[in-house]
């Protein structure tokens, strides 16, 4: 099963509180979707993350395949405001694990998501990772990245970065 991972990184213009208070909010999740995925979170989350908490929601990964998903995630590890992780626990994916993390720099906060995943099904599923999952992937941090942008202003710092690979 091939894994691979996601690098995504961007400074915001804002405090490590105001980017803690936002990113760990699941219901701001919606914010930073694209609309076409038709987000919703399914069950009724607390406005912070902590240690255990599940996360329902349902989506459409592939707007393209018009199929719509439950997904279930749970929050693993919460180090406020600097980090916490979300694995899957039900969904599309093989694997699925996700840390956010949250640093002071000049003119801000670093923020950066790093992604391990890897779908069902190998070897049918490695031709749909190149033709949809990773492109969709690319689209939708790019729009997180424009939302975030909006959110928070543009820092004075090299633009957002997103790097896919296979391990």
């Amino acid at each position: 099963m091939p894994i691979y991972r996601l690098d995504a990184s961007q400074t915001l213009s804002t405090d490590i509180d105001t980017a803690w208070a936002f990113f760990s909010d699941p219901r701001n999740l919606a914010v930073i979707t694209p609309p076409e995925m038709r987000f919703e979170i399914t069950g009724d989350p607390p406005a912070d993350v902590h240690p255990g908490l599940i996360i329902t929601y349902r989506l459409t990964p592939l707007p393209i395949l018009r199929l719509r998903v439950s997904w279930a995630t749970e929050i693993t590890q919460v180090d406020a405001p600097h980090r916490f992780a979300d694995d899957q626990i039900a969904g599309p994916y093989a694997l699925w694990r996700h840390e956010h993390r949250f640093r002071e720099v000049d003119g801000g906060v670093l923020a950066t998501d790093q992604v391990h995943w890897s779908l069902p099904l190998d070897p049918l599923s490695a031709p749909v990772a190149q033709l949809a999952v990773i492109p969709q992937l690319r689209r939708i941090f790019h729009y997180r990245a424009q939302a975030l942008r909006e959110r928070f202003g543009n820092a004075n710092s090299t633009a957002p970065s997103l790097r896919i690979r296979a391990l």
